[in-house]
């Protein structure tokens, strides 16, 4: 019967922004990539269920309970917010199909699901796509400026090659739409530490 805010090493009370920094310092600590070879392994794993456990209580408003008798080290990566930091460590090391892969299997659909399925999107060429996902992300979360200033910086490369675009040929044609498109995702895509073409 463990406080959630507790276990994130909060006071209850605490701002989602708390929250979720609380909840990313704590996750990155104990997830089970970071203890391969740590002797207490089984320990920072059941670590690491709790404090998804507390994180999912807090985020989805279940913290008035007065009994907390979930038991953490039944729960499944599947739908957990576990499956979010590791997507969203997959994006950080340029790794976005093992990112979408890992989406895909969870059931959540959050904001910041969408941002990252977005992320991946945009930077394996689906620029389109990956708009309306970070679109959603904004729409369910307007004031996360992450998720604002990659949509602003998305539309802003848009603008930018179009422009180029119509200085070279006039009007701009389906293939060159295509072409802002992979040269768009391509910035992006080394923004975020990878490279999607590597001649550019």
């Amino acid at each position: 019967m463990k406080d959630p805010y507790e276990v994130l090493g909060l006071k209850r009370g605490a701002s989602k922004d708390e929250v979720k920094s609380a909840y990313r310092k704590l996750a990155k600590k104990y997830h089970p990539d970071m203890n391969v070879n740590n002797p207490l392994q089984d320990l920072a794993e059941e670590k690491f269920k709790e404090i998804q456990w507390a994180y999912d209580e807090i985020m989805n408003g279940n913290t008035s309970n007065a009994g907390y008798g979930y038991n953490y080290s039944n729960s499944g990566s599947n739908g957990s917010t576990g499956d979010l930091y590791s997507a969203r460590q997959y994006v950080n090391s340029g790794r976005f199909q093992e990112a979408v892969n890992i989406l895909r299997r969870t059931n959540i659909r959050n904001a910041e699901w969408n941002f990252l399925m977005g992320v991946c999107h945009v930077s394996l060429g689906n620029v389109n796509q990956g708009m309306q996902y970070v679109q959603t992300a904004v729409n369910m979360e307007p004031s996360n400026m992450e998720y604002q200033n990659y949509l602003n910086q998305i539309y802003g490369m848009q603008r930018t090659y179009q422009q180029r675009a119509y200085s070279y040929g006039g009007r701009s044609t389906s293939s060159a739409d295509c072409c802002t498109q992979l040269i768009c995702a391509d910035c992006l895509c080394e923004c975020m530490g990878g490279d999607l073409i590597p001649c550019c």
